[in-house]
């Protein structure tokens, strides 16, 4: 069974986030991801900040993304993130998008970061001890 906790930001369509034909640009679904994820870090008290002042950078080494129905310029996309609770030292967030107006989901994905050290920008390999402690104070779901 897994350990997984939740959070959701509703992001309004800008027109700069839209295609000639008023549809959100494909690339967009990561700049809604990232909302989410800094969302998910304000509700759980881990935002990027917080990060860095331990001595780590976050960057994501993978990402994949389903797209499966349309969201419109003045539309707004609801983006319901989970973080998996994982054994390695590896953050791995699951996405689902919807498009607030109609109820569709409009895409699914996942990304996954790796603990990296601010000073000589090496990976860490195993879970930094604050990092832990954190995952500790939470209360997981079971999924």
């Amino acid at each position: 069974m897994k350990k997984i906790l939740k959070s959701s930001i509703l992001v309004p369509v800008r027109f700069s986030e839209t295609d000639a034909m008023g549809i959100v640009w494909h690339g967009n679904y990561l700049k809604f991801f990232e909302d989410a994820r800094e969302q998910f870090g304000k509700d759980y008290g881990i935002e990027y900040l917080d990060v860095y002042e331990q001595g780590y950078f976050i960057p994501i080494v993978k990402s994949e993304i389903s797209h499966k129905a349309s969201i419109f310029y003045g539309e707004q996309a609801l983006v319901n993130v989970i973080l998996e609770q994982r054994d390695s030292a590896k953050i791995v967030f699951h996405y689902e998008v919807i498009n607030n107006n109609t109820g569709q989901i409009a895409a699914t994905g996942m990304t996954i970061q790796v603990f990296m050290f601010t000073t000589d920008r090496t990976l860490e390999l195993i879970k930094p001890e604050f990092y832990r402690i954190w995952e500790e104070a939470q209360n997981w779901l079971d999924e």
